[in-house]
C-alpha cells in the first residue's frame, strides 16, 4: 500500500498475554514498523507481523486497498480456520458522553419534588476518601451500592479507565475477602418516590394508563390531560407534536439503562469469585458493556432534559423489572447470560429500530442520533453474552445421549439446547417476536435459539429455588419463596 493507505493495519484486539483490550493500546512509530503497546503490561506487538520482543505473537491480518469505479475498497484477510467468513458490520464507535445538563429555570412546586442531579448530595467523591477500591470487583460492588445515577456513571467511567490502563492491583476474584454485591442495588430516595410495580403505572386524571416494559417501551392508553402521576405528585408533560410520547419513551429508556449499568457490574462482582477460570477477556467485555450502558444513560437523560426541562429524569414512574430477572438468575452464570443478554438485550435489538423510527417520524433528529448509538452498542452486548454462554457450554461435561435424539458432536454441551432449557426454567411466557433476525445473527443468535420458545417460570419454581437455597446455605428461604411466587418476569410489546 502506498500514500494515504500506507498505514492501515488489522490486528485482533485481545492481547495474547492476558487478554487485555488492545483497542486502547498506545501506538508507537519505529524506524521500519508501527508498534502497539498493551496498556496492561507494556507488551509490544508489530502491527504488520504481530511479533513481540517477548516471544508472543498477536493475530494480524493482511490488508489490501483496491480501486474500483465506486471508489477504494479495503480488503482484510479472514482469520485462519473456519469457512464462510463475512463482514457483518463496519461502523464508527462512539465514546461520547453527555454530562448532566445545567439546572433549568423551570418553576416546580414543592409538592412536585423531582429527582434532579442538583438536588442530590454533591459531597461524595468519585474515589472514596476511606478504603478506596483497589481491585475491579471492589469497584463493581461500590458502583452497585451507589444510589446517585450521576455518581454511578462517573464511577463507572473512572473504574473502567483504571482497569484498561492497568492502574488496579488486580481483578480481585481470588482475594480472601471478596466483597459481595447487594441483593438489589439501592436507588436514591428521590427516585424511589416514583418507583412502581413493573408493567404498571397510572397516568392522567382521565384514567390514562401507561404500561412500562422491561425493554424501555411505554404505551399510553386512553385520553388524559397531559399529566403523569407518580407517587410524589403530578408532573406536567410538554404538549406538541408527539412530544409527550417522546418524553415518556426517553424517560423509560433512561431507567432501563440505569439498571443495565448495575447488571453489567453485577455479573462481574457476583460470578467472578465463583468462576475462577474466567479469563481477563471476560472482564474486558463486561466493563465495556458497563461503560456503554453508562454512556447510554447519560445521553438519554441529557436528551430528555433538553426536550422537556420540566420533566427531568426521575419525575415519571420508573420500575425495576430488569432486576427481577437478575434476582431469579443470581445462582447461575449461564442462566444470567441467557436471560439478561440473550433474551432481554436481544429483545432490545428487536424493538430499537421501531423506537428510532418513531423519533424519526416526529422529526426528532437528536433522539434518533442517541438511539442509533444505543442500538449499535446493544448488538455487541448480545454478542458478548453469546460469546461467554458458548464458552461456558464448551467447558461443561457433555450431556448423556438421549434416545431418539441426534447426539451433540461439539465440545461440551449443546449451547442451543442449554439456552432453551435456561429460558424454560427462568423465563415466563413466550419469547415474543417479531425478531430482528439480521442483528440477532450478527450477535451469533441464529433462529434455532429463539423460535418457538416459551418459558415456564411459575408454578413449581418456588420449590426448586427454596431447595437450592437450603443446599447453598443462604438465609431467608421463606422470603425468597414468597418473592418468586408472586414475581412477574417478562416483557411487553
Amino acid at each position: 500500500m502506498k500514500g494515504a493507505y500506507s498505514q492501515i493495519y488489522a490486528m485482533e484486539s485481545s492481547c495474547p498475554h492476558l487478554g487485555a483490550d488492545m483497542s486502547h493500546a498506545e501506538i508507537e512509530e519505529c524506524d521500519d514498523s508501527v508498534i502497539a503497546v498493551c496498556p496492561w503490561h507494556r507488551y509490544d506487538f508489530d502491527l504488520k507481523t504481530g511479533e513481540s520482543e517477548t516471544g508472543l505473537r498477536a493475530c494480524t491480518y493482511t490488508v489490501q486497498v483496491r480501486s474500483s469505479a465506486g471508489g477504494d475498497i479495503v480488503y482484510v484477510e479472514t482469520p485462519r480456520g473456519g469457512t464462510g467468513w463475512r463482514l457483518v458490520e463496519l461502523r464508527p464507535v462512539s465514546e461520547e458522553f453527555a454530562d448532566p445538563p445545567p439546572p433549568t429555570n423551570a418553576t416546580i412546586s414543592p409538592s412536585e419534588v423531582t429527582a434532579t442531579h442538583t438536588q442530590m448530595d454533591d459531597d461524595e467523591s468519585i474515589v472514596p476518601m476511606e478504603n478506596p477500591p483497589r481491585t475491579l470487583i471492589q469497584w463493581a460492588v461500590l458502583i452497585l451500592n451507589t444510589p446517585d445515577p450521576s455518581l454511578k456513571v462517573a464511577r463507572t467511567r473512572h473504574a473502567v479507565h483504571l482497569f484498561r490502563t492497568a492502574q488496579l492491583s488486580s481483578i480481585g476474584q481470588h482475594a480472601k475477602n471478596v466483597p459481595k454485591p447487594p441483593d438489589t442495588p439501592p436507588r436514591h430516595e428521590l427516585y424511589m418516590k416514583n418507583t412502581v410495580e413493573f408493567g404498571k403505572a397510572k397516568a392522567g386524571k382521565a384514567g390514562e394508563e401507561a404500561r412500562v416494559s422491561g425493554n424501555g417501551e411505554m404505551k399510553v392508553k386512553g385520553k388524559g390531560d397531559g399529566k403523569m402521576i407518580g407517587k410524589n405528585g403530578s408532573k406536567s408533560l410538554p404538549q406538541g407534536k408527539g412530544t409527550k410520547e417522546r418524553v415518556t419513551m426517553l424517560h423509560a429508556l433512561a431507567n432501563i439503562e440505569q439498571w443495565a449499568i448495575d447488571l453489567a457490574w453485577d455479573i462481574i462482582a457476583r460470578f467472578g469469585p465463583s468462576h475462577s477460570t474466567l479469563p481477563p477477556s471476560f472482564y474486558s467485555d463486561f466493563t465495556k458493556v458497563a461503560l456503554d450502558e453508562a454512556k447510554h444513560f447519560s445521553l438519554l437523560r441529557a436528551r430528555l432534559e433538553a426536550l422537556s426541562p420540566s420533566t427531568p429524569y426521575g419525575s415519571l414512574p420508573v420500575h425495576a423489572g430488569l432486576w427481577d430477572s437478575a434476582w431469579v438468575t443470581r445462582g447461575s452464570l449461564l442462566s444470567r447470560l441467557a436471560i439478561i443478554h440473550l433474551v432481554h438485550e436481544a429483545r432490545g435489538s428487536d424493538v430499537n429500530p421501531k423506537t428510532i423510527e418513531k423519533f424519526r417520524r416526529a422529526g426528532d433528529r437528536e433522539s434518533v442520533d442517541v438511539m442509533d448509538i444505543v442500538h449499535r452498542d446493544e448488538v455487541t452486548h448480545v454478542c458478548a453474552g453469546h460469546r461467554w454462554f458458548v464458552w461456558i457450554c464448551e467447558r461443561e461435561a457433555s450431556d448423556p445421549p438421549v434416545e431418539g435424539k441426534e447426539p451433540w458432536t461439539g465440545k461440551g454441551i449443546d449451547p442451543v439446547q442449554r439456552f432453551r432449557e435456561e429460558v424454560r426454567k427462568y423465563w415466563r411466557g413466550e419469547v415474543k417476536g417479531p425478531f430482528n433476525v439480521e442483528d440477532r445473527e450478527k450477535a451469533g443468535l441464529g433462529r434455532e435459539f429463539y423460535e418457538d420458545l416459551r418459558g415456564e417460570l411459575g408454578a413449581g419454581f418456588t420449590e426448586r429455588v427454596v431447595r437450592t437455597s437450603r443446599e447453598d446455605g443462604n438465609g431467608e428461604v421463606e422470603a425468597v419463596g414468597e418473592r418468586l411466587a408472586g414475581m412477574k418476569v417478562g416483557y411487553e410489546v
